[in-house]
């Protein structure tokens, strides 16, 4: 993957007022520029995009600012997260990932076609498509890294458990073009659930979600001789950070009031994908690790 912008960008960092001209690492070497509302972030995001008009803008929360041993924020797709302890995932530990992540795969084209899924054509033969549902529905570990294009419901993700500190992630990524974007000049791959996820899945839709992938993929343990995972890390997209206390941010009563789980995580009575995923996941476990 290719650090966003040969340029410096345009964003805000900690402690300053307004615009500065900062580079991708030194974005990620910063603190957060704290907002104190939802109108602040937005009105902020609103600058960012006005001045960093090569890129299309995605949103992620979190409930932390995760740094990699160089001091840097790193954002990795679950595959490649290792625990607090350790600083690298081990060569066996991918291995393992990739091997539960065939037979996910395999489990859940098996139940879109006993259940009759509308797009199970083009799952069978898209291996992304496959793994962004198994991503979105957190059934296994996979290559691609949930986002947003929603800032409201990035920020109501990353309040929820944050305590007095939550984070949104601005990263900047080429222009959407369609269910699947690729463009070789950044190395990435850009997935829109809404395009990919059958009619009655409910959650795609309600988060606006996204997947961001490295491209070409990242398809096996074998492909660590090519890549350091410092490359796989999406930290390198990475436009702005901002941090807020989501006990101040939110106005209950106001026009943007946060988007509780319940709603972030339709169950299966609202939701079909989610007893598919359900079945997905109960297949896997009954395979050998």
């Amino acid at each position: 993957m290719e650090i966003i912008g040969s340029q410096r960008l345009l964003t805000f960092s900690e402690g300053s007022e307004g615009v500065r001209a900062l580079t991708c690492t030194a974005v990620r070497k910063s603190g957060a520029h704290h907002v104190r509302s939802f109108m602040d972030l937005a009105t902020k995001v609103a600058e960012l995009q006005f001045r960093n008009r090569d890129f299309f803008l995605m949103f992620r929360g979190q409930h932390s600012d995760h740094r990699n041993r160089s001091g840097h924020t790193s954002m990795q797709p679950s595959l490649l997260r290792a625990g607090e302890s350790t600083a690298m995932v081990a060569r066996s530990v991918i291995d393992r990932r990739f091997r539960r992540l065939a037979v996910a795969e395999r489990a859940l084209v098996a139940e879109y076609r006993r259940r009759g899924m509308l797009g199970r054509d083009r799952l069978e033969r898209q291996r992304i498509l496959r793994w962004a549902i198994l991503q979105h529905y957190e059934i296994c570990e996979t290559p691609l890294l949930d986002v947003t294009q929603s800032l409201r419901i990035a920020a109501s993700f990353a309040s929820h458990k944050a305590g007095d500190r939550a984070h949104l992630m601005v990263l900047g990524i080429p222009r959407v073009s369609g269910a699947v974007t690729a463009s070789a000049e950044a190395g990435l791959q850009i997935v829109c659930l809404a395009s990919v996820c059958p009619p009655t899945a409910v959650r795609p839709h309600i988060q606006e979600g996204y997947l961001l992938g490295e491209y070409p993929d990242f398809s096996s343990p074998d492909q660590q001789l090519f890549y350091s995972q410092a490359e796989m890390d999406f930290g390198r997209r990475l436009i702005a950070k901002f941090c807020f206390d989501p006990g101040e941010f939110w106005d209950p009563h106001g026009n943007f009031p946060r988007v509780e789980a319940s709603a972030l995580y339709p169950d299966s009575t609202q939701d079909p994908m989610d007893a598919l995923a359900e079945a997905v996941t109960s297949a896997i476990a009954q395979q050998p690790s």
